[in-house]
């Protein structure tokens, strides 16, 4: 899957707008990426094609890592992971990196493929760690599953029209404690679904930081 891997990044890539800022990463037995931010979509292309993918898996190592990297960033921070298997070989747990994506507020999507391979006795389906909806419903983004027959086009310009169409709600908190509470969005019309977050920090520190 791995060419169908690197032409669905490239989709992604030709669809942001001149004001995103974005680097490129991939993650096998080690995890790297393209090394700063930029708006270049030409560049990002192009650094793609340095990266090596392939087994074992460090999906969480690599999701723990991209939040590391947008420590620094200013405005909305947004990690969008895309794989075919599950972790085979972090050192980092799912349950650390969604508390560290928590806490850095960076909302994770996710875009699982299944797919279809000879493991030398049989057809295997290989599907999608089961983590990446928790993890993107958790921190306010979205989950799509894809079989590897599926026209990914389509599913990577939702992707990017729904990052490029979110809404800003804020409420201040009656007791600043300092706890994570549970945090549920509604909508009024019926059979729509708010992304969001589904946690917050009811601390001072968090509010002076919010603008």
């Amino acid at each position: 899957s791995l060419d169908l891997l690197r032409s669905a990044a490239e989709q992604f890539l030709l669809r942001l707008l001149p004001q995103d800022k974005g680097q490129v990463g991939a993650f096998s037995d080690r995890v790297e990426f393209s090394g700063t931010f930029t708006n270049d979509r030409d560049d990002l292309i192009s650094a793609l094609k340095d990266l090596q993918y392939g087994n074992p898996t460090r999906l969480w190592d690599a999701v723990d890592q991209s939040i590391d990297a947008l420590k620094p960033v200013e405005g909305r921070k947004i990690v969008l992971v895309f794989t075919d298997g599950d972790d085979t070989y972090s050192k980092t747990g799912f349950g650390t990196v969604l508390d560290h994506a928590r806490e850095q507020e960076v909302m994770v999507y996710a875009i699982g493929l299944q797919s279809v391979y000879f493991n030398g006795q049989r057809m295997v389906r290989s599907q999608p760690d089961r983590s990446l909806r928790k993890i993107a419903e958790e921190t306010g983004g979205g989950y799509f599953e894809l079989k590897k027959t599926d026209e990914l086009g389509p599913t990577f310009t939702r992707v990017a029209q729904e990052l490029h169409s979110l809404y800003t709600l804020g409420f201040a908190p009656s007791v600043l404690d300092g706890k994570e509470h549970k945090l549920d969005v509604k909508m009024k019309a019926t059979g729509q679904t708010a992304r969001a977050r589904k946690t917050y920090v009811a601390s001072a520190a968090r509010l002076s930081n919010t603008n």
